[in-house]
Order: C-alpha cells, then sequence, then structure tokens
C-alpha cells in the first residue's frame, strides 16, 4: 500500500512537473513569437553635437579627420607630416540673444567641411545646429524675422557647385539644406550670387555659373515657399539683377581675424567707434592624419591535448 501511494504521489510530481514546464515553454513561444511580430524598434538618434563653452578664450572646433575625408580631399597626411586644417569664418549676424556664424574647414589646398555656429544666449554656449556639408562652404545670412532665415552655400571642391540654402522656421532650433537646381539639370555647376526675401512667400536668388558654361552664365530663381522649393524664371549671358535687392549686410555685427589670438573673433558694435567681442574660435583645429590602425585581437590559442598514455 505504502509503495502505491509513493509510486502516486511521484508520478503526480512527475505530471505536474511537465505541466509547469510545458506552460512555461508556451509563455517563452509566445513571447518570442510576440516579438517577432512587433514592429523593429527605431533607429538610434544620431548623438548631438557638443555644446562648446564660451571661457573666454579662442574655442577650439572639434574635428576628426578620418580616412575618408583623406582620400577624396586627395591630401597626402601621414602620421609623422599630418595636414593642418584651419577654420574660416565669413559672415556673422544676430538678433537679440542669437547669434549665428558661418563658414569651412580646410586645407590649404580643399575645402572639407562647411560650419555652422549658432549661439542661443548671446556667445556664452554654441551649437553646430546643423551637420556639416563635405566639401562646402557657407557665406551669406539674411533673416527675415525672428522665427525666418536662410544661409547660402555651395559645394567648392573641385569646382564650385551644387549651390544651396540651409533654411529654419523655428528660430534656427532646426536647419534644412535645400538645393537650389533642379535634380533634372545636368550642369550642377554655379554658386549663389546674391539671393533676397523680401517675405516667406517671395524670395529670389542669382545663381553664376561661372565662365566657360554651355549656356546663359546667369540665372534668376524664385520660390514661392521660403525657399523650400526654387523655379527658375530668366537666364543671361549679362549680369542680373534682383527685382528686391538684398539687405546689406547689418553695420552691428562683424567677423575680425586676429593674428594676435590666431583666432575670427565675432564681434558687436556697442558704439560708434567700439566693439565688443561675444566670442572667438581657434584658427587652427586638430589636423589630419590617418586614424590610427585597428587592432585585431587574435582568438586564443586552443589547447593541444596531451597524447594518450599507452600502457603496457
Amino acid at each position: 500500500m505504502r509503495r502505491k501511494l509513493q509510486a502516486g504521489l511521484l508520478a503526480t510530481h512527475s505530471f505536474g512537473s511537465s505541466l509547469g514546464l510545458s506552460i512555461v515553454a508556451a509563455a517563452l513561444l509566445s513571447a518570442g513569437l510576440w516579438g517577432l511580430t512587433q514592429d523593429p524598434a527605431p533607429p538610434a538618434a544620431p548623438p548631438h553635437p557638443p555644446v562648446l563653452e564660451n571661457t573666454g578664450k579662442p574655442i577650439l572646433l572639434p574635428f576628426q579627420c578620418t580616412e575618408e575625408d583623406i582620400q577624396k580631399g586627395g591630401l597626402s597626411c601621414t602620421e609623422e607630416d599630418p595636414c593642418p586644417v584651419y577654420l574660416e569664418l565669413g559672415a556673422v549676424d544676430g538678433s537679440g540673444s542669437r547669434v549665428l556664424a558661418a563658414g569651412n574647414l580646410h586645407t590649404s589646398a580643399v575645402t572639407l567641411y562647411s560650419v555652422l555656429l549658432q549661439s542661443d544666449d548671446l556667445g556664452h554656449t554654441w551649437r553646430e545646429p546643423h551637420s556639416r556639408v563635405r566639401a562646402a562652404g557657407l557665406d551669406h545670412i539674411q533673416f527675415l524675422d525672428a522665427e525666418t532665415g536662410w544661409v547660402s552655400g555651395l559645394v567648392l571642391s573641385p569646382l564650385p557647385q551644387e549651390p544651396f540654402l540651409m533654411v529654419t522656421q523655428d528660430a534656427g532650433k532646426t536647419w534644412r539644406q535645400r538645393p537650389i537646381l533642379s535634380e533634372s539639370s545636368e550642369n550642377r555647376l554655379g554658386s549663389i550670387q546674391q539671393f533676397s526675401f523680401g517675405a516667406k512667400n517671395s524670395g529670389s536668388l542669382i545663381v553664376d555659373r561661372g565662365q566657360g558654361s554651355d549656356g546663359d552664365r546667369y540665372e534668376l530663381y524664385e520660390s514661392p515657399d521660403a525657399g523650400e522649393n526654387w523655379t527658375i524664371k530668366e537666364s543671361s549671358t549679362k549680369p542680373l539683377r534682383l527685382r528686391r535687392p538684398p539687405p546689406p549686410p547689418s553695420s552691428d555685427w562683424r567677423v575680425r581675424a586676429d593674428a594676435r589670438t590666431q583666432a575670427f573673433h565675432l564681434e558687436h558694435r556697442a558704439a560708434p567707434d567700439r566693439w565688443n567681442s561675444l566670442a572667438a574660435f581657434a584658427i587652427k583645429v586638430p589636423p589630419c592624419k590617418p586614424p590610427p590602425p585597428s587592432v585585431v585581437e587574435e582568438p586564443p590559442a586552443t589547447p593541444v591535448p596531451p597524447p594518450p598514455v599507452i600502457k603496457k
């Protein structure tokens, strides 16, 4: 009787264990299948550019040269003889506490990237609100109001081409790169000679195709939507004029290259003959040289078992 009872308890325990394992397995399988039916996780957002603090000394703009930069730029940079890289700022404008500066990074031979710098606290901190555009530079800035503004640019290497505008409609929180030439245009050469916006729905610019262009050298474009899209309206072999001339650069802002500090100073007029420096950016940035070779770790050696002992 005792043996039958023990056998029954063992059978019951075995059945309960099997049932529990089956339930766990079913739950795990269900979870796995559920996970497979869900939408994939969205890609990770790109890291935000670092915030640059103004400590009173020239700010060093971060730059890390890559092997692709060296190859695309046709550079001959080595670890022993790196290529110097320089920051150039050519335009500055501001309104209230917002200050915007535009330019490029270049070597002595080639332009590497465009640079757009923005401060929202009158120069105390700085950020790059748009990613750098390879081989491009930025030059002119215009803000229509506190929210809407544009910065003109183009690809400089190997020849001036692919003119574009950086556009913001949220006070510089975000910027979009908008091309001027249509996708069907075979000739991509040219630069923005000047541009002007009298209103969000009324923008115009002139593209200079350069000497030796196949057709007319100068082209007039207009935009009805704050620079998002452009349509050619006129072309000519002779220089064209905008119907609404561009506003003159602000006389209250300037970029000054200072030899003593080896930096570009962004200055605001405090009096007719006195300027205040809001920030300075070092002209020399980290040089371009090949990245260190990646170290490949060899897998650990598989231990060799000792030979078998043969008994006589």
